[in-house]
């Protein structure tokens, strides 16, 4: 697996340096900072030229920087659910988000908000792959992401630990300004076309839905899931 980008790369050696098997550096590019933090690391690079990177990378905005790196390993679902008992993180079940970039940039929002896992379905739904890497800008070295069979027995398994499952829907549910929230808790997010899928649904404690005074459109997953999970932690 690749990983491109001055902040992907950088934060992957700050945080995972062992997970780094190659590092390619593009000569005449100012990357001090990045040489620093390799070389306390204990990482060798190689520079190489831009044609190099060009045939590469292709069109990927490497930023001059290349690391080949492990395949993503997913935390087990009993880890995450140990962390959400302990009052440590606060689950986010993802429903069919099938888009790399949605999913990249919600792996960024929650690791920046801190306090937050993910949950990813094993079908129908983007995994995390280079794409989701470069989008997420390191946020994936600082949260836990699962991947589960099917997410309904994971709702009816947390559920049965005493967690609260509040579902985040478009327009249909309690203003989460105005509802209190109950935890331990978890939380459902759906697709933008979709929402959360009425075989989810019967496993809610709590419908919430995000005010909206302007138009009448609808947030973009990415942008939602950040906000629900601002709401969720200004209130922990």
């Amino acid at each position: 697996m690749r990983l491109y980008g001055k902040n992907p790369v950088l934060e992957r050696i700050k945080t995972r340096p062992r997970s780094i098997r190659k590092l390619y550096l593009q000569k005449r590019t100012d990357l001090s900072e990045i040489v620093r933090e390799a070389k306390q690391a204990g990482l060798t690079f190689e520079s190489v030229d831009k044609n190099w990177f060009k045939s590469k990378c292709g069109d990927a905005h490497a930023q001059g920087v290349m690391a080949e790196v492990e395949e993503f390993k997913y935390a087990p679902f009993t880890e995450i659910l140990s962390e959400c008992l302990e009052s440590v993180s606060i689950p986010v079940f993802l429903d069919g988000v099938t888009d790399p970039q949605n999913l990249g940039a919600i792996i960024r929002n929650v690791a920046c908000l801190g306090g937050f896992s993910l949950v990813l379905p094993e079908h129908g739904s983007a995994h995390v792959n280079e794409t989701v890497l470069r989008v997420a800008s390191g946020g994936e070295n600082y949260i836990s992401i699962g991947k589960v069979t099917n997410i309904a027995g994971a709702l009816k398994k947390i559920r049965t630990k005493g967690v609260c499952i509040a579902g985040a829907l478009a327009g249909d549910g309690d203003d989460i300004l105005r509802t209190e929230l109950v935890f331990p808790l978890g939380i459902v997010i759906g697709s933008e076309g979709k929402g959360i899928r009425p075989g989810l649904q019967k496993y809610l404690d709590v419908r919430l839905s995000l005010p909206m005074r302007g138009a009448p459109l609808s947030y973009n997953v990415a942008v939602a899931a950040a906000l629900f999970c601002y709401e969720i932690s200004r209130r922990r």
